[in-house]
C-alpha cells in the first residue's frame, strides 16, 4: 500500500488505522492514493482543539489574517497548473476546468483577503440622552465546513477563506469521493505558521460517521453544508436540536428558457454549456431547456449539432469537451434515468450509452430528450448527469410557467433580445441567481450566491453577504 495521506489535527498529520483508496474515474487502474479516516475520538480531538484555538485567532491582528489568506491563495494560484491537473484526475472534470478550478480557489482566499480589512463595524444614535451605541461582528466559532464532491476544491474554499477572514476555527470534512484535493489544500494551509494549532483541522470520512458525528456535536457553532436536498434536511435537523447556526446548499432543477425572438446560436452554446459542461456535474446545470415552439426544431439542431461534434474522453486527455462521471455508481444512476426517460415516453435524439474507451473509465455520451413534460420525474428530480431535456413551451408566459414550477430555484436563464422580456424575467423567476443571454453554470466570487425554495437554507454564500454566517453581531450601551 502506498504511504497513507494522513488527517491534520491540532496543527498535527495524524495517521489513521482506516484509510481508503482514491482512484481516477478517467482511468480506475490509476491509483491517486490511499486517504486516513477518521475514527470518533478523532474526530472529538479536532473539535476539541478548533475550540482551544477559536479565540486566539479570532483576536488575531488583521494584517496577520490578510497575509495568511493572501499567502494560501498566491500558493494556488502559482500551482493551480499542477493541482488542477490532480483535480481533473480525481473528480473527472477536464483538465482546463480544473486548472479553473483551482486558479478561482485562489482567487476566493485573496477576495477574502480583502474582507479582512473591510471589517468596519456601525454606530448608532440612542433613543436614551447621554448613551453611545454601537455594533460589531465577532467571528461565530468553530464552523464545520461539508463539502461536495462535484467541485472538490472551489466549494471548500468558498466556505474555508471566509470562515478564517473573519477569525473562525474551521473543521473541514469533504466529500470521500475526492479527498485528493481536500488533502493537497490542507497540505498549503498547513504551513501557515501565523494559524495557531488548532485553527485548521481536516478530517475525512464517510457521511455518515464523521459527518453525522460533526452534525450532531453540541461544540460546533455553525456548519456550513453542500450537498443532497434529503442529506441537508438531516442537516437541518441535527443543528436545529442543538441550536447550531446553519447554512444549506442542496439540490436544483435549473432551467435555461430559449425565447422566440432567441440568437440560436447563442441559445445553443448556453445550453451546451450549461447542461453539459462538467459532465453535468453542476448544482446550476441546466438540465431542463424550455424552447417556444416557433423554434424548437432549429434550436434541438443546433444543439445537436454541437453534440455530435464533442468528444469525450480522459479528463487530462488533449481535445477533450468532457470528461469521466465521477464514479460508478453516478454512472450507474445516469444511465438508469437514461431508461427512465425512455420510459416515460421522451425521445432520446442523442446520446443515451456508456462510451468504451482505451482506458477503464465511467465515460457517457452527453444525451438530449425532446417531446418531455415538466411531469415527467427527469424534469423534477436533480440528476447531476450530461443529460437534459427540451420541454416545448407555447409562449413566454407558459415558458416561465414551467420554469417556476419546481421545488428547487437556485439558477434560472433566458435567451431572449427583447430588453421588456429580460427585464420581466429578472422579476419573477423565482431563483436565487437569474442569467441573461448566458450559460446558467457560471457565477462570480464576490457577489452573492445561494437558491430558493428546497434548494437553500440560511444566509447567502460569497461576497460581502458571506459575513451575515460567519460572524454573530454584539451591540454595545455605554455611557459616559
Amino acid at each position: 500500500m502506498s504511504e497513507q495521506h494522513q488527517l491534520y489535527i491540532n496543527g498535527a498529520w495524524i495517521e489513521t488505522e482506516a484509510s481508503v483508496v482514491n482512484t481516477s474515474p478517467s482511468d480506475t487502474t490509476d491509483v491517486i492514493g490511499h486517504y486516513a479516516q477518521a475514527s470518533m475520538p478523532q474526530v472529538e480531538a479536532a473539535i476539541t482543539a478548533a475550540n482551544a484555538a477559536v479565540l486566539e485567532w479570532g483576536s488575531s491582528a488583521l494584517e496577520t489574517r490578510y497575509s495568511v489568506l493572501m499567502d494560501i491563495g498566491n500558493e494556488l494560484i502559482a500551482r493551480s497548473g499542477e493541482l488542477g491537473e490532480l483535480l481533473a484526475r480525481e473528480e473527472g472534470k477536464t483538465r482546463a476546468e480544473g486548472v479553473g478550478e483551482v486558479y478561482r480557489s485562489g482567487q476566493f482566499f485573496h477576495y477574502f483577503a480583502g474582507e479582512v480589512h473591510r471589517q468596519i463595524d456601525d454606530r448608532a444614535e440612542s433613543v436614551r440622552p447621554g448613551i453611545e451605541i454601537d455594533t460589531r461582528r465577532e467571528p461565530v466559532g468553530v464552523v464545520a465546513i461539508i463539502s461536495p464532491w462535484n467541485f472538490p476544491m472551489a466549494t471548500a474554499v468558498w466556505k474555508i477563506a471566509p470562515a478564517l477572514a473573519f477569525g473562525n476555527a474551521v473543521i473541514f470534512k469533504p466529500a470521500n469521493l475526492v479527498p485528493a484535493s481536500a488533502w493537497a489544500l490542507t497540505e498549503i494551509i498547513s504551513r501557515q505558521t501565523a494559524l495557531p494549532a488548532g485553527t485548521f483541522n481536516l478530517v475525512m470520512g464517510s457521511g455518515g460517521a464523521v459527518g453525522d458525528a460533526i452534525i450532531n456535536s453540541p461544540d460546533i457553532h455553525a456548519v456550513s453544508f453542500t450537498g443532497s436536498l434529503p442529506v441537508g434536511r438531516e442537516v437541518a435537523k441535527a443543528t436545529a436540536a442543538n441550536l447550531v447556526k446553519c447554512q444549506l446548499e442542496m439540490g436544483s432543477k435549473n432551467a435555461l428558457i430559449v425565447a422566440a425572438d432567441a440568437d440560436l446560436d447563442v441559445a445553443a452554446n448556453a445550453a451546451f454549456v450549461g447542461a453539459y459542461s462538467g459532465t453535468g456535474q453542476k448544482c446550476t446545470a441546466s438540465s431542463r431547456l424550455i424552447v417556444d415552439a416557433s423554434v424548437h426544431d432549429e434550436f434541438v439542431s443546433k444543439l445537436i449539432a454541437k453534440l455530435e461534434s464533442t468528444t469525450v474522453g480522459h479528463a487530462l486527455g488533449e481535445g477533450v469537451d468532457i470528461g469521466p462521471v465521477a464514479s460508478e455508481v453516478q454512472l450507474n444512476e445516469n444511465l438508469e434515468w437514461v431508461e427512465r426517460g425512455r420510459n416515460e415516453g421522451a425521445s432520446l435524439v442523442f446520446g443515451g450509452n456508456r462510451i468504451d474507451a482505451p482506458t477503464n473509465g465511467y465515460y457517457m455520451e452527453p444525451t438530449l430528450f425532446i417531446n418531455t413534460t415538466n411531469e415527467m420525474s427527469i424534469n423534477r428530480e436533480e440528476l447531476f448527469a450530461p443529460i437534459a431535456c427540451v420541454i416545448k413551451a407555447d409562449n413566454y408566459e407558459d415558458a416561465l410557467s414551467i420554469l417556476n414550477d419546481t421545488e428547487f430555484g437556485l439558477t434560472a436563464g433566458i435567451i431572449t433580445q427583447s430588453l421588456k422580456t429580460a427585464s420581466d424575467f429578472k422579476q419573477r423567476a423565482v431563483a436565487g441567481c437569474v442569467m441573461v443571454n448566458l450559460p446558467t453554470a457560471g457565477t462570480d466570487y464576490h457577489v452573492p450566491f445561494g437558491g430558493r425554495k428546497n434548494s437553500s437554507f440560511g444566509p447567502r454564500e460569497q461576497g460581502q453577504y458571506a459575513r451575515e454566517f460567519y460572524t454573530t453581531v454584539k451591540t454595545s450601551y455605554v455611557q459616559a
